[in-house]
């Protein structure tokens, strides 16, 4: 019986031991999620530590390994960062052979007032008489049309542009600015011109046709653009030449037919009045269909012949 029971003694007894030592595997074991394993760069594994750590007596492992990483980051940074390296040599779009100056057109590019004042200034012939011959923008493109017409004011401006390029402007162009410019030109041609354009505004015009040359003031006063006002002083100039008054002469008969007739009226009899009128101009006005205007012709060739006779 006795052996019985030793048998039964030392089989609890292992039972117990390997219980035990079950136990003290299971503790040995680290749970899912209890330790992280860095894996450095030299490739060996950190191995975790036997004890259990618990969530109250150690750091969690994951602050170690931010730490790392951050350090990391900071020594990495403390060289020379690759993009500025990058903004103080070649820009990126730089290659070898490639220029980095800006586009052709935009660097060739100038603004109106210093492209204003060099034409205004230059005696460059040949670019002046470019400009004056080139044809303008459409008038749909508003801001290349009102940069080129500035710029002929510049071209009309500067008497280093050739005579006939004056004249020309002054003959075709129908803008203000160009038109006043040239209005002062020196030669009396390029003022000619000026005074029979059709485009002048009437002041512009009626301003001409004062002007010290005969042929300028009888180009103004031919214009139609002349208002009546000019016409009637310019019919009473004694300045002014026979054959400019000898046009003012047939104003609302064969000339501008649908002229105001009383306008007109006194156009022809200042002209009848005027000394300077020659004699076939009085003959075809004694016979005007006004009849102020027929006396005062009549007047004139009696007087005429009064003198002739004495």
């Amino acid at each position: 019986m006795s052996d019985g029971m030793n048998e039964t003694t030392a089989s609890q007894h292992e039972e117990a031991t390997a219980a035990s030592q079950e136990g003290q595997l299971q503790e040995e074991q680290p749970q899912d999620g209890q330790f992280q394993h860095q894996q450095p760069e030299g490739g060996l594994v950190a191995e975790a530590p036997n004890t259990v750590a618990s969530d109250t007596d150690a750091p969690d492992t994951d602050a170690p390994d931010v730490n790392v990483s951050e350090t990391d980051t900071d020594t990495s940074d403390a060289g020379t960062p690759a993009s500025d390296a990058s903004d103080t040599g070649t820009p990126d779009s730089a290659t070898p052979g490639e220029s980095a100056t800006p586009d052709t057109a935009a660097a060739s590019f100038e603004p109106l007032t210093v492209t204003y004042e060099r034409l205004r200034h230059t005696n460059d012939v040949a670019e002046l008489h470019e400009y004056a011959r080139r044809p303008l923008p459409d008038r749909s493109l508003q801001a290349a049309f009102s940069r080129a017409t500035a710029l002929l004011e510049a071209v009309a401006g500067n008497q280093h542009t050739p005579l006939e390029d004056r004249v020309f402007l002054a003959t075709e162009m129908p803008f203000p600015n160009i038109l006043v410019k040239l209005s002062e030109d020196p030669e009396p041609q390029v003022r000619r011109g000026v005074a029979a354009n059709q485009d002048d505004k009437n002041w512009l015009v009626g301003r001409l046709t004062k002007d010290p040359d005969p042929s300028v003031r009888d180009a103004a006063l031919r214009n139609p653009r002349t208002s009546w006002k000019m016409r009637l002083e310019g019919a009473q100039n004694p300045e002014v030449d026979a054959d400019t008054l000898d046009f003012l002469s047939t104003l609302g008969v064969s000339c501008e037919p649908g002229a105001p007739v009383v306008l007109a009226g006194m156009v022809r009899r200042a002209v009848a009045l005027n000394p300077q009128a020659s004699q076939e101009t009085l003959q075809r006005l004694s016979a005007d269909t006004s009849p102020s205007v027929a006396r005062c012709a009549q007047r004139r060739l009696e007087a005429a012949q009064t003198g002739e006779s004495n």
